[in-house]
């Protein structure tokens, strides 16, 4: 076993391993680390973690050090620098007539190179523009264009629940979320309700899948004919986290909730007869 420490180099960004040496790191503590473009400062997310060899990329760093008070003055400089970096970037984007959103702009920590994160609809010769960005900052220029998931990461806000996005808190990574997820917790498919900031499905939609996909192999569809307690009738409602099914009796108005274990299902969905639970067992003893 390896024993490797996670950091992370912005705010709810992805986790990244490097080992430790003789140290001793805390939570949320800042280290100096080299990357394979260059130094920079990250912050501790997992103090300590131990991995196979295998499950490691085949080169994984050391953490060069704690970062000291001059270090961390120089990573706010940048940011003050960056932060001018992007009022004149919006002012060369408009010269040039562009059609593109700046998102961000970061400086490295070495000043080795400034990176402005856009957004856009398509592709865009931005060409002339890197060449005026690098005569004016005097030094490399990226220009990176990201997706709308990753601008509403960057720039944070407050979702429909009235928090604050999941993506610019805590979530390191972005999960893949279909709308089969929305369709299985029997949500409204209006794309107002299911969508973020972003205007991508809300990624929330996975948390509590596997509950939903699980609860749908247990519990009878829409349509099966039960046999329950109260008589005999059929499934019109689903409450698939609490295992709650709600049956109209056929000699009922008013429709009754039940127990998954209270039902025994007489007819599926497509017509097939169907023998569970009591009665299965009372069968197979003749």
């Amino acid at each position: 076993m390896i024993e490797v420490v996670g950091v992370r180099f912005k705010s709810a960004g992805h986790i990244y391993y490097f080992t430790p040496g003789k140290k001793e790191y805390s939570y949320k503590q800042k280290v100096l680390v080299e990357t394979q473009q260059c130094k920079q400062i990250a912050e501790v997310a997992i103090p300590k973690k131990e991995f196979e060899p295998e499950d490691l990329p085949e080169e994984i760093k050391p953490i060069l050090s704690e970062a000291t008070h001059e270090d961390l003055k120089k990573e706010q400089k940048n940011s003050e620098d960056a932060r001018e970096a992007f009022v004149v970037g919006k002012k060369m984007i408009h010269k040039h007539h562009l059609e593109m959103k700046l998102i961000k702009v970061e400086y490295t920590f070495d000043r080795s190179k400034l990176i402005f994160y856009f957004t856009a609809d398509g592709r865009i010769d931005f060409r002339e523009l890197v060449k005026d960005l690098a005569a004016i900052f005097k030094t490399r220029i990226e220009l990176r264009q990201i997706g709308v998931r990753d601008e509403a990461k960057i720039l944070g806000g407050i979702g429909p629940c009235g928090r604050q996005l999941c993506c610019s808190t805590f979530l390191g990574d972005f999960v893949p979320v279909s709308i089969k997820m929305a369709k299985d917790q029997n949500l409204s498919l209006n794309p107002t309700k299911i969508s973020g900031l972003c205007g991508r499905l809300m990624c929330c939609l996975q948390y509590e899948n596997d509950q939903y996909e699980e609860a749908k192999k247990e519990l009878p569809d829409y349509g099966t004919e039960v046999l329950t307690p109260d008589g005999k009738g059929k499934v019109i409602g689903l409450n698939l986290l609490s295992r709650v099914i709600k049956v109209k009796l056929f000699d009922r108005l008013t429709p009754l909730d039940y127990d998954n274990a209270e039902l025994q299902i007489l007819k599926t969905k497509n017509g097939r007869s169907k023998t569970t639970g009591k009665n299965e067992k009372e069968d197979s003893h003749g």
